[in-house]
Order: structure tokens, then C-alpha cells, then sequence
């Protein structure tokens, strides 16, 4: 799904488009929003939730900023930090979430699951609409007001009729199954071998296989990075 102005225009719809302008500016998308008065959640009770990830320039803006040069650790959640606190204050939000840290952690996934943008996957893992298996939350703010949200584009998993299901016949691990669990172990020992060098250099061959993770147009330098992360010496 591509966020597109709808053909009506009024000030509820219009609040919606500027603050994904301004997301723009810092490489961040909006991945899915929540009004929940109408759709209870987890944390939150009323106004607008936004939920917030990595789009397709988000590493060239990553990479341009102090935390992208520096030798300090996780560069990114510290990148996500200084611009969603300063993005809530300038955009007037009334609270600023993260997806890491120190617990208790937001819901996220159950926020990702009621914006009707993510979906479960038969792998279990989340997919998204529009960036498919390649999801990366940074953060999500919290604003007073409702204001009016584009629809999402399936009404129903896109997984549901995916013949071919890649995120599952892809995985050299075998590590991904039909309805999970995911095979964590087995995925790390896969990594430790030759086999396993495509994964790190590229990114998992799984999430990658996924046909909506191309709308991500995620650099294979993300990828590394977040493999380094993930897989560790």
C-alpha cells in the first residue's frame, strides 16, 4: 500500500499527510494507525495512534546522522530515539513509544495486528502489506485528536493467498514452519556455516523471499547491519 492523499481533502485528512511528510524527511514511513476508542488496544485508550518504521531511505538518513558515523552501540534505536522524541514535540504528539529498551514494552505487534496493515504470516512472524516480511517498527506516537486514516488495503492476509508461501519453502535452515514455532537455534547454527554466508551478507533469504517485502527497497547494507545484530559472535 503506498500512502496516497484520498481524493477528498479536509483538515482531519490533510493532518494524517503532513506528518508523513515530515516522517519523510528522517526516512521513516507510517506503517499502520489506530484509532482506539473504535478499536480497543493495549496502552492506549483514545485519539490517533501512529505507527512508525524504516521506509526505503531511512539507511541513507540513518547513515548521514551523528549515530550513523559513531562507534557507540545500537546506533539505530539511538538514531530512533533523538528524531520520534523531537518528531513528538514538534508534531504535538501527547506520548512517544518504542519497540526496545528497558520493560515493560509497548504491544507493538498487537498494535501492528489491530491497524489492519500487519498480518500473521504462516510462519507466525508479522507481514506487512506494504513492505512485506521486512518490517522494522522504530517507534509510535500518540496524538489527542482523531484524525482520519487511510484504509488498508486488504481487508484479509494477503498471506491467505499466496500459493507459493516462500517465507516458508525458502529458508535453507528450515527454521521458519507452518505455524511456527520459529527455529531459533537451528537459524543461528546455519549462520555459523558457509551456507549460511548469503543470509549475512544479504539478509534473511526467507523475509527477503516474501513478494511484498520488495516494497521495503531496503539497501542490503540494512540488511547486514541488522544480521550482525541478530546473529552475533
Amino acid at each position: 500500500m503506498t500512502d496516497v492523499p484520498p481524493p477528498e481533502h479536509s483538515a482531519a485528512t490533510d493532518r494524517y499527510h503532513r506528518i508523513l511528510a515530515v516522517l519523510r524527511r528522517h526516512g521513516l514511513m507510517i506503517y499502520g494507525g489506530i484509532h482506539p476508542e473504535r478499536v480497543p488496544v493495549p496502552g492506549v485508550a483514545n485519539g490517533t495512534l501512529l505507527l512508525l518504521g524504516t521506509a526505503s531511505t531511512f539507511w541513507d538518513k540513518f547513515c548521514a546522522a551523528p549515530e550513523g558515523t559513531d562507534t557507540s552501540p545500537d546506533p539505530i534505536d539511538r538514531y530512533s530515539t533523538r528524531v520520534l522524541t523531537a518528531l513528538a514535540e514538534q508534531l504535538q504528539a501527547i506520548n512517544v513509544y518504542f519497540p526496545f529498551g528497558e520493560p515493560p514494552y509497548a504491544p507493538f505487534v498487537a498494535w501492528a495486528l489491530a491497524s489492519g496493515r500487519a498480518f500473521t504470516s504462516p510462519s507466525q512472524m508479522l507481514v506487512h502489506d506494504e513492505v512485506g516480511m521486512l518490517t522494522s517498527y522504530r517507534g509510535a506516537l500518540h496524538f489527542d485528536e482523531i484524525f482520519a486514516l487511510p484504509t488498508p488495503q486488504y481487508a484479509r492476509s494477503p498471506c491467505e493467498t499466496c500459493v507459493a508461501r516462500p517465507c516458508l519453502s525458502t529458508c535453507p535452515a528450515h527454521a521458519l514452519v507452518d505455524a511456527g514455532p520459529y527455529k531459533l537455534a537451528a537459524c543461528h547454527d546455519h549462520l555459523d556455516t558457509p551456507q549460511g554466508a548469503e543470509c549475512m551478507a544479504s539478509g534473511c533469504i526467507a523475509r527477503r523471499a516474501c513478494p511484498l517485502s520488495a516494497g521495503a527497497g531496503r539497501p542490503t547494507a540494512q540488511n547486514t547491519h541488522h544480521m550482525r545484530y541478530f546473529h552475533r559472535p
